[in-house]
């Protein structure tokens, strides 16, 4: 077992303050983080965490050395993206991070496309809300949407993110009274769009997912704010044409700037550029059926 394996463990469980949490964030099972750790502190004979109801706390000889085991772990990514920065390979393991609608909804259909130029890349997709560390080469390729992107990655915004507040056939049949709204989870004071346009409006449902926001619109819930190409592409959703501020997010194809040179990386990145900036229209908001 070597020392920075060691330190990978101690630095997962130190983050996620639990073996559970340690053990996806590793990719192993929960027994295996435990039998790590418990060896890493029989072999310098210290404890480094208190074993608690609620989960496992660092020891001050944990805090101690926290901020070294930091060090390591960015030399070592700092290596690592230094050897694959100069692989000119279009062979090996590729990983893209993006959200679940991005992949679905812009990018999904063309991929084929890229695997038959490409035969010889392992492609991978991290479809996550997390955002995943590419300095750490959780992945290789991001697509982010974002007000300005960390200035460690480089890329290209390649549209600028609009929204519009959505209804459908749904909610208009019910004709109600008083209009009910769908917002977001965190949302807790009205938004701008809802005191200028539904001052009285009730708030009916609160979601923390758009592709569940957009159901709730579909199925008449009621009217909410929606990116216009993710509600655009579904014939059962109409624009209303009320005036609301600009998002101010683009949609940008992320890198970390150490893998610039990396093959692989470049044609990818080049590909869903390309890809991304066919669909502008629908990013910014040009594809709207109105009602």
């Amino acid at each position: 077992m070597n020392d920075w394996d060691d330190l990978r463990y101690f630095l997962a469980v130190a983050r996620k303050g639990t073996i559970s949490g340690a053990a996806v964030e590793l990719g192993v099972n929960h027994s295996t983080v435990s039998r790590r750790i418990n060896a890493y502190e029989k072999k310098h004979d210290v404890r480094l965490f208190e074993r608690l109801a609620q989960g496992y706390e660092m020891t001050q000889a944990a805090e101690n050395i926290y901020r070294y085991a930091l060090e390591v772990e960015e030399r070592t990514h700092i290596v690592e993206r230094e050897l694959f920065g100069r692989d000119t390979r279009l062979q090996g393991r590729l990983c893209i991070t993006a959200y679940h609608s991005t992949v679905n909804d812009l990018v999904m259909s063309e991929l084929s496309r890229f695997c038959e130029r490409y035969p010889e890349i392992d492609l991978e997709l991290s479809v996550t809300g997390d955002l995943r560390n590419l300095s750490a080469r959780e992945a290789d390729i991001a697509i982010r949407g974002t007000p300005q992107p960390p200035d460690h990655l480089v890329g290209k915004k390649v549209a600028d993110i609009e929204g519009a507040i959505y209804t459908s056939d749904n909610y208009q049949k019910r004709q109600l009274r008083r209009p009910e709204v769908i917002l977001w989870r965190d949302e807790m004071v009205l938004p701008t769009w809802v005191v200028e346009h539904f001052p009285d409006a009730r708030v009916v449902l609160r979601v923390d997912d758009v592709s569940t926001m957009r159901a709730a619109v579909l199925g008449g819930m009621g009217i909410a704010r929606l990116p216009c190409w993710r509600a655009d592409i579904h014939p059962g959703l109409f624009r209303l044409r009320l005036d609301v501020a600009s998002m101010d997010w683009g949609l940008w194809v992320l890198i970390h700037a150490d893998l610039r040179s990396t093959a692989r990386v470049r044609v990818c990145r080049d590909f869903l550029i390309e890809t991304l900036e066919k669909k502008r229209d629908l990013i910014e908001g040009r594809c709207s059926t109105y009602l």
